[in-house]
């Protein structure tokens, strides 16, 4: 089911973070390919295959991070590594991940900032509950979203990831809300309905179009959230 009509009284909008307000771009992979060339004289092609290696097998190794100190030393450990795959000395590494730190590669969806407006303008409270790392606020402020965001939380500060009900639960206690007075919007449909499940009202996003069950854009949630919007 890709999401049911939202209550009477909606207080609040929960929102996933990657590929629902925000989502990673592939030309910054490119960017920063072609920086790293002209800094270090490493072939672009070179550089952009390190880059996307690199992330491909430490995508998921950060999931038992639980505090700011320990992602920081993650990412120094990142950094390190990334420059021995490019063949630099480990005293590139801190230059190499202060000019693209994982955030730069991140950008709003589109018309994320309008809609959370107007969810905002409509007295309703926002959230994001994303599994990531500590770091959650500071991604939000890149994309420009995080002066329209009430609670935010990385799973792994709190030690429980979606779709575990804790997850959801914690984001629940932090907005000040109930599971049927909050509409929760997820790219993936397990945590969709393991939020339904809460009680929480759910709906699944496709931006790709794939899922013809799913929102295909961001401001639908207009539709679901506000009565009587078009």
């Amino acid at each position: 089911m890709a999401f049911s009509s939202p209550p009477a009284r909606l207080r609040a909008v929960l929102f996933d973070r990657d590929d629902t307000i925000a989502y990673t771009d592939p030309t910054v992979y490119e960017e920063a390919a072609g920086w790293i060339a002209a800094r270090f004289g490493v072939g672009p092609r070179e550089a952009g295959r390190a880059l996307e290696e690199q992330w491909k097998e430490r995508a998921l190794t950060w999931w038992d991070l639980r505090t700011h100190e320990e992602e920081e030393a993650f990412w120094a450990a990142y950094g390190q590594e990334l420059a021995g795959r490019l063949g630099l000395p480990e005293s590139a590494a801190a230059e190499l991940m202060a000019a693209y730190p994982y955030e730069r590669y991140m950008k709003p969806v589109a018309e994320a900032r309008e809609v959370l407006e107007a969810l905002r303008a409509a007295g309703l409270r926002i959230g994001v509950l994303s599994n990531t790392l500590p770091s959650i606020d500071r991604t939000l402020e890149a994309v420009g979203l995080a002066d329209l965001v009430d609670a935010a939380i990385a799973t792994c500060l709190i030690g429980t990831h979606k779709p575990d009900p804790g997850a959801y639960h914690h984001a629940l206690d932090a907005l000040g809300v109930v599971a049927a007075e909050t509409l929760f919007v997820d790219d993936k449909a397990e945590n969709v309905m393991a939020a339904q499940a809460l009680g929480m009202q759910g709906a699944l996003i496709d931006l790709q179009g794939q899922a013809p069950e799913a929102l295909h854009r961001l401001r639908d949630v207009l539709a679901l959230a506000l009565p009587g919007h078009r």
